[in-house]
């Protein structure tokens, strides 16, 4: 399939984009405002030039934070357009970069469908110099039009499985020119990088800068504040996990695991954070169903001494939730999702915990587990023998702790170097 023949696929499946769109607000209402976007009608763009940078939802949006603020602070002239794909991701581009300093620097509108003319409309608004992709988030027309205008594009912080290179592989004659009009792919690892070379990317466009995720730094004062949250809330004494950006199905492994966990320690309290804000509501009655007593976050109330679970059922505040934890499970890797970002939790010096799954983070697993700061578990019974064993023994979790800690040292850079790719891209822009 070349991307011809996909663009007339994807004219042709817009009905099917319209019912997908409608079930999704039917889900989730906030998809059903700001339409006109998605095909790149009403765009908030006030500021043309500059550089547009993509994060197709909250995971990414995040990663991508530091690297915005590295490019405003470097290039103060140049305003920044970002684009995402989901109503949580925009909530977190809109809270990362509400203050007035940020006022005419940077803004924001969803990224439109890979229809040419709709690619084409949004370039004509956004006029960038460059455009920035986070991860591996490609869009065969939306790339053509920036090579068409003379503007680069590069893959920042990209990954590229076995897995998805074998799909890419299953539609060359789309995949192959796509990924030749790039203009960097700043890759994680020496292994996706070869992935990206062989799949026809220019090996002279591909440099291995590593993972950017590794270049998190902790404010001390979340830390600071999380302490003060325990101690108001009663819980310093308290045994505390967090199981965070859970998938279906894995909700009730973990409540599962937090209640033979009760059974030994009666005061344990399970921060648990469903991936997705459209599950709050059915996770925070799957709780209640099972019997545990359960308090929302959302709702502002203090927590009591006899809740059991905590629903992380607000936005932005993961970071902050996992620093109220002594250690953390993280999801998406009990299903066979592929894991989430595991270095938020090691960069706060928790333990940390997964599932088998996490292809996602195959090198970044591989890492932590090497050093000591990561536990696998297959099932309910045991996650709970492993938290339990932490609890149990602090010398261990404090060296898993440390280890955490050691291997975001030893990797990080990836942002410098990222940096350094986009300036080239800039000078010649």
């Amino acid at each position: 399939m070349n991307r011809a023949l996909y663009t007339l696929l994807l004219h042709l499946g817009l009905p099917l984009v319209a019912g997908r769109l409608a079930w999704r607000a039917w889900r989730a209402p906030a998809y059903a405002k700001r339409i006109g976007e998605r095909f790149a009608l009403g765009l908030p763009l006030l500021q043309p030039g500059g550089i547009w940078l993509h994060a197709v939802s909250v995971g990414e949006s995040i990663a991508a934070a530091p690297l915005i603020r590295e490019l405003l602070a470097r290039y103060p002239q140049l305003p920044i357009t970002i684009t995402c794909m989901t109503p949580t991701g925009s909530e977190r581009i809109q809270a990362m970069f509400a203050g007035p300093e940020y006022a005419g620097r940077v803004q924001h509108c969803y990224l439109p469908y890979d229809l040419p003319w709709a690619a084409a409309r949004f370039l004509e608004r956004a006029r960038p110099r460059l455009a920035v992709v986070m991860e591996t988030e490609l869009w065969p027309n939306h790339i053509h039009q920036c090579a068409r205008r003379g503007i680069p594009v590069a893959l920042a912080n990209a990954r590229l499985s076995e897995r998805s290179a074998r799909g890419y592989a299953r539609f060359a004659k789309l995949t192959a020119p796509m990924l030749a009009e790039l203009s960097l792919i700043a890759v994680q690892t020496a292994a996706e990088a070869e992935r990206f070379r062989s799949l026809g990317a220019r090996p002279e466009c591909v440099e291995v800068t590593g993972s950017i995720k590794f270049d998190l730094t902790i404010d001390p004062a979340l830390l600071a504040r999380a302490s003060e949250l325990r101690e108001q809330w009663g819980a310093s004494q308290r045994p505390v996990w967090i199981a965070a950006s859970t998938h279906t199905g894995e909700d009730e492994i973990v409540l599962a695991a937090h209640r033979v966990l009760l059974e030994q320690r009666p005061e344990a309290l399970l921060i648990l954070v469903p991936r997705h804000p459209e599950r709050f509501g059915s996770v925070f009655e799957l709780c209640q169903r099972q019997g545990f007593a359960t308090r929302r976050r959302s709702s502002g109330e203090a927590l009591l001494a006899g809740d059991q679970v905590l629903l992380g059922d607000t936005m932005g505040e993961l970071l902050f939730l996992y620093a109220l934890a002594d250690l953390a499970f993280v999801g998406g890797s009990l299903v066979g999702n592929g894991g989430h970002n595991l270095l938020e939790p090691a960069a706060l010096g928790k333990p940390v915990l997964s599932g088998p799954h996490l292809f996602n983070f195959l090198e970044i697993a591989a890492q932590l587990r090497e050093a000591g700061a990561l536990l696998e578990v297959a099932d309910a019974d045991g996650l709970a023998q492993r938290v339990e064993q932490l609890w149990r023994e602090p010398a261990q979790a404090q060296n898993m702790r440390a280890a955490g800690l050691a291997v975001m040292r030893a990797n990080q850079g990836a942002l410098a170097r990222l940096l350094a790719g986009l300036a080239g891209l800039l000078q010649r822009s």
